[in-house]
């Protein structure tokens, strides 16, 4: 019944943040999109005023021309025109760069306005009632959202946020195995430079470089599964206690894509080919309702190999898969694998609308 609702109502919704990389892609991902239709985008005070084109003219960074529709769109400012933009659209997306007490703020007044905010920033994944949410994995935190709203004030306005871009390649992938009670997980990531907001052409120092800092990054990869794998417990997520997560961040010079290699210790050892047929069936509520942006086939492991590759294999599923390859015993831990997941779909824009669809899917919007 809600999927007949749904085509019968375009939910408008507003991007904050439409010219960095993140807001570019979802510029992108929202051209077309059956349920949402780009209404309003903002940024800085600076560009408000310059019509969309104008304002990424010798920066747009995605491989596909800017949306038609959105090209002659006059951006609004994010900050100073919060009223104009909570009148026009249903929600919105933040994609800002800012300092994270600013974003914070700033999130909290258009959720105070009674607009839903789907933020892809850091500033409130620690809040205790904001749901923090890889939509297969914990999509039952949704329901801190109640919580959210009375402290808030709100009837509508609440912001949920989509997890890191570094750990959206290993959670999913130890997900189906946590009847088994991981214990001690080490995972080092290479990470895409988009994940930092950069080409090549605007970073030629990560040509044939790495750069073994992400600042923050690491603390937020050790974090933030904990929040995912938590419960829901008198209107607040509290964290998981276990597994232990230590983590190593690297920059690696290439575009798009965010592999780990991860080693998982367990209280209770799987057998491989259980592991692989636990991935192999694995699927989420995103894909039970059919959502537009929902891989059909959320895990996939390859056998071969050489397997995954960044090049060959981020964009599978249209870069809303997860890809694992590698799985083999290891001499300190009980397993070694690689994963690979898109950062900037699956990791960043592809992940906040596809929260987005869940969200209006289950009538939180």
């Amino acid at each position: 019944m809600f999927r007949e609702a749904l085509r019968l109502k375009k939910y408008k919704v507003g991007v904050i943040g439409a010219t960095g990389m993140v807001g570019q892609r979802f510029m992108t991902l929202l051209d077309g999109h059956p349920w949402f239709e780009i209404a309003v985008a903002a940024a800085s005070p600076g560009s408000a005023g310059k019509t969309y084109e104008e304002a990424v003219a010798g920066r747009w960074a995605m491989d596909v021309p800017i949306p038609a529709a959105a090209r002659g769109m006059r951006l609004i400012s994010a900050a100073d025109d919060v009223d104009l933009m909570v009148g026009q659209v249903d929600f919105v997306f933040c994609a800002v760069n800012m300092k994270k007490d600013d974003i914070r703020a700033l999130e909290e007044r258009y959720a105070a306005a009674e607009c839903p905010v789907i933020s892809n920033n850091s500033a409130h994944r620690g809040t205790p009632d904001v749901p923090m949410v890889i939509p297969e994995v914990n999509p039952e935190h949704l329901a801190v959202v109640a919580s959210q709203r009375k402290r808030l004030g709100t009837e509508r306005g609440f912001i949920a946020v989509k997890a890191n871009c570094s750990i959206q390649n290993y959670v999913p992938a130890i997900h189906p195995l946590m009847d088994f009670c991981p214990e001690r997980v080490l995972v080092c990531t290479y990470q895409g430079i988009t994940g930092a907001g950069k080409t090549f052409k605007t970073w030629p120092e990560m040509t044939d470089n790495v750069i073994p800092l992400i600042p923050g990054e690491e603390e937020k990869s050790e974090r933030e599964p904990l929040k995912i794998w938590g419960r829901v417990e008198n209107g607040a997520i509290v964290n998981a206690s276990a597994p232990d997560v230590t983590a190593q961040c690297v920059r690696v010079p290439v575009t798009d894509g965010h592999m780990a290699a991860v080693f998982v210790s367990f209280g209770r050892k799987p057998d491989m080919d259980v592991m692989k047929r636990r991935w192999a069936e694995f699927s989420g509520r995103p894909q039970a309702l059919g959502l537009p942006s929902a891989p059909k086939r959320f895990l996939r492991y390859f056998d071969e190999p050489d397997r995954p590759q960044t090049g060959r294999d981020r964009a599978i599923e249209g870069g809303m898969a997860v890809s694992i390859g590698r799985l083999r015993a290891d001499t300190q831990y009980d397993y070694k694998f690689i994963c690979l997941a898109h950062n900037t779909l699956r990791g960043a824009a592809g992940g906040g609308v596809l929260l987005a669809e869940l969200l209006c899917a289950e009538g939180y919007i």
